[in-house]
């Protein structure tokens, strides 16, 4: 299964007859960038800033190519800077932003995407550790072991934050019926 068929998923192979260090960020763009911002706006739950946080990664990220492009993975490397920006995004804004738009006043005739759009702003509420631990878990399909890891925090704090953010969401949907 190719990157493409599987966007979730960090990119298996660089370009054929090349190892990752040998990818120029230009080519490593050419290849990954859409899954990179498919990855923020499920973390950012906002397609606008998560363009802008990609943005601010890859700027810091080019200046240090040759130095990521050496490691085992450097997508792992850059979806965790994409992360870090997201949480200190959201900690340089003092006020609350939930980031989707509200509902329009007419109905969806549509009930599916009715419903993924209440959905999605309710987890665009959710604080950020918690919003990062389901897109992680869901999104990426991460063990809790990997998203500790990942965010540097035991397997029970990441248990904690799922728990937390499911409780949240259910209780959401329970007032919302």
């Amino acid at each position: 299964m190719s990157a493409a068929e599987n966007p979730g998923r960090p990119i298996q192979q660089m370009p054929r007859g090349k190892h990752s260090s040998d990818v120029t960020f230009d080519e490593y763009l050419s290849h990954r960038l859409a899954a990179l911002l498919r990855y923020a706006t499920v973390v950012t739950c906002d397609p606008h800033l998560a363009e802008d946080v990609v943005q601010e990664v890859l700027a810091r990220a080019q200046l240090r190519w040759q130095k990521i492009s050496r490691l085992d993975m450097p997508e792992a490397y850059l979806k965790r800077m994409v992360l870090n920006e997201f949480l200190s995004w959201r900690r340089r804004r003092s006020a609350m932003h939930v980031p989707l738009a509200r509902e329009p006043d007419a109905p969806d005739p549509a009930e599916a995407i009715s419903s993924r759009d209440a959905l999605l702003r309710q987890i665009a509420m959710l604080p950020p550790q918690q919003r990062a631990v389901l897109a992680l878990g869901f999104y990426e399909g991460m063990t809790d072991a990997e998203i500790a890891t990942f965010l540097d925090c035991s397997e029970s704090t990441v248990r904690s934050h799922r728990s937390r953010a499911l409780s949240t969401l259910r209780m959401v949907q329970e007032v919302g019926r």
